[in-house]
């Protein structure tokens, strides 16, 4: 069973995953990431907007995919 890791990038700074998960398949890791973006994403301050947001998920050769949360407004506030 293929085994991914999750690292997690916010704006400049990268946390990563040491661990990792084992997973059947490159569509369960993308699942699990964007599970885990939407959960990070929802703790963060309502203040956070316009920061970068993403998780990269690698497996033993290198990076694979990256799934990232974007912020943005319609219009300026004021």
């Amino acid at each position: 069973m293929p085994h991914y890791y999750f690292d997690i990038r916010d704006g400049t700074a990268l946390a990563a995953d040491e661990e990792g998960l084992s997973l059947t398949n490159q569509r369960a890791a993308e699942i699990e990431a964007a599970l885990s973006l939407a959960d990070t994403a929802k703790d963060l301050a309502p203040s956070a907007s316009g920061r970068d947001l993403a998780i990269e998920v690698r497996d033993a050769n290198g990076l694979i995919f990256r799934a990232a949360f974007l912020f943005g407004t319609a219009r300026p506030s004021g």
